[in-house]
């Protein structure tokens, strides 16, 4: 590949065979923590290098140089925290220089952590920097405030030899994918961010970034969303269907991610960057919007956060887009830049305005989403009770 993962190196932590069992039994009686979903998700997202050059949950240095920098303390950018939290009596049990087993909800050992740092955060200081709010309805932040302000930082060894992955033909790991890159003979792929089904509008930005790279990998998070998120089922189906009737298959991978939203706007723009450099992607698309909720962020700062860094250095470069519309003077998908129309007629798209048409049991028109996706969304709304589940009062919701 022409890119190198983030920060030079791709992290491998996953421990496998005679070694996997190794540790097992070595560490068969050391003491264990229970962790959620999301921090499953982040442990699956450090060993299998999705979050590199990150080989374990942060240390109090490396979350407090994030937080007020946005850099790791080598320098390395790294936007968005990746903290372990634990509740305020396990905190004092622990001691740094132990091994911790980090299991699920069923009692299965996941990884093994060697702690090398314990500490307080300040969780009000991290949602105001890194959420840019300390709005408890800022579901981000909602999650920083749940998890509370003590954490304990080290490298883990993933010792899970069978995971439970979703979409497992493709689930692919980053090294699976640079591997998949080569092996096409890609050497320029821009990556696509979604949590939702690839509307008209998105398609339209991806097909113009196709134009000028070898290869468009599509690779929607299946992680952990807000509750009114269309089922990442659903949402495959869709991409499905999409690539196999409207895209040159050839040309482009469906994977998936599975990592949790952070709903962090600029900050997880950077952040959803370095995760598809690690991938292999040598561009991305930053839309209207990117990782936002709510009103908290302007429609394009998570554009111009880019600005805020050395691009050369950070390696994979981010593609711009305006806001697509359905242009009803040339018949066409287009932006202000291309577009000869007046503002009457413009059709704008979006994932919300889809959601309430399947609310109000509408059929999206081929002007917002192309017709089998339309179906496929349709009929998910009426196995719903005929109702898609109404977001959270919020001034505005992103559609990315």
């Amino acid at each position: 590949m022409t890119i190198e993962p983030h920060g030079g190196t791709l992290v491998n932590r996953v421990v496998s065979g005679v070694e996997c069992k190794t540790l097992l039994d070595r560490y068969d009686g050391v003491q264990r923590l229970e962790v959620d979903d999301r921090t499953l998700s982040d442990i699956y997202m450090i060993a299998i290098g999705g979050f590199s050059p990150l080989s374990g949950f942060m240390t109090k240095e490396e979350y407090q140089s994030v937080v007020e920098t946005m850099h790791l303390r080598n320098g390395v950018v790294f936007s968005i925290p990746i903290t372990l939290a634990v509740d305020e009596a396990r905190f004092h049990t622990i001691r740094a220089g132990e091994t911790l087993a980090l299991m699920d909800a069923e009692r299965r050992v996941h990884a093994f952590m060697t702690v090398e740092d314990k500490f307080r955060r300040d969780v009000r200081n991290e949602a105001i920097k890194v959420y840019l709010t300390d709005d408890e309805a800022h579901p981000g932040v909602k999650k920083v405030y749940e998890a509370g302000e003590y954490c304990v930082g080290g490298s883990i060894d993933y010792v899970n030899e069978n995971p439970e992955l979703e979409f497992p033909e493709f689930n692919r790991t980053p090294a699976q994918t640079r591997k998949l890159f080569e092996e096409r003979g890609w050497r320029t792929v821009v990556a696509f961010q979604t949590r939702n089904p690839i509307h008209r509008a998105h398609e339209y930005l991806t097909k113009c970034a196709l134009e000028i790279v070898d290869g468009l990998l599509i690779h929607p998070l299946v992680g952990e969303t807000k509750d009114d998120d269309i089922p990442a089922e659903v949402r495959m189906k869709c991409y499905e269907v999409l690539i196999d009737k409207y895209y040159p298959k050839d040309r482009v991978v469906l994977s998936v991610l599975p990592a949790a939203m952070r709903y962090a706007g600029p900050r997880e723009a950077i952040f959803h960057a370095i995760m598809r450099k690690n991938y292999g992607s040598t561009h991305f698309i930053v839309g209207r919007d990117h990782a936002g909720v709510g009103n908290y962020y302007g429609t394009f700062d998570a554009q111009k956060i880019f600005g805020e860094i050395d691009l050369k250095k950070f390696g994979i470069q981010p593609l711009n887009f305006e806001h697509a519309f359905w242009c009803t003077a040339t018949g066409s998908m287009a932006t202000e830049k291309t577009s000869p129309s007046t503002k009457e007629q413009r059709i704008f798209l979006s994932g919300t305005k889809v959601r309430e048409m399947l609310r109000e049991g509408k059929l999206p028109p081929q002007e917002f989403t192309r017709p089998e996706v339309a179906e496929i969304l349709s009929e998910w709304a009426s196995t719903n009770g005929g109702k898609v589940q109404r977001e959270p009062e919020m001034r505005k919701v992103s559609e990315r």
